[in-house]
């Protein structure tokens, strides 16, 4: 089989529908990875009705509203965006594992594509090098992969 690495496939993704679960912690980052993705979904030609943004509270109550989401089988994929910065507890270990696990599942149990676009860092600093700064905006990088996964799971489609 040919390698599958369609990212533009207009015919597909016109009719996408996309939702983003952004959490609220760290929003003032958090935004700017919302602010990107958004703009790159929509460079893309993802109209705004198409997609749905759902606030949580944080990165552990992403997994649930993105299964919710995906329950209803309305959606093409779920973009999950967040940031997690370690502190001097255990704490991060708990919230960024249980996310990130919490959200692999959720792709599986559905056959959907849910996209990490939680940043686990250790220092504020690093995550804003990621939301815009020295490292790009990972919030833009999750739409692409976002749109690149409905365009494999269309071509691989039983």
């Amino acid at each position: 089989m040919a390698d599958i690495q369609i990212i533009e496939n207009p015919e597909v993704l016109r009719g996408s529908r996309i939702a983003v679960v952004a959490s609220r912690y760290n929003q003032d980052i958090v935004d700017r990875l919302l602010d990107a993705c958004l703009a790159e979904l929509e460079a893309k030609g993802i109209s705004s009705d198409s997609i749905t943004v759902v606030r949580v509270p944080g990165a552990f109550e992403l997994p649930v509203v993105a299964n919710r989401l995906a329950t209803g089988g309305e959606v093409d994929a779920v973009i999950a965006l967040g940031v997690v910065i370690r502190g001097d507890t255990p704490h991060f270990d708990y919230v960024a594992g249980e996310c990130a696990r919490g959200l692999a599942r959720v792709s599986l149990d559905h056959d959907l594509p849910v996209i990490f676009g939680v940043l686990t860092v250790e220092n504020e600093q690093q995550a804003l090098d990621r939301a815009g700064g020295t490292h790009g905006n990972k919030g833009g990088e999750a739409a692409l992969s976002a749109l690149e996964m409905i365009s494999i799971m269309h071509k691989l489609r039983p």
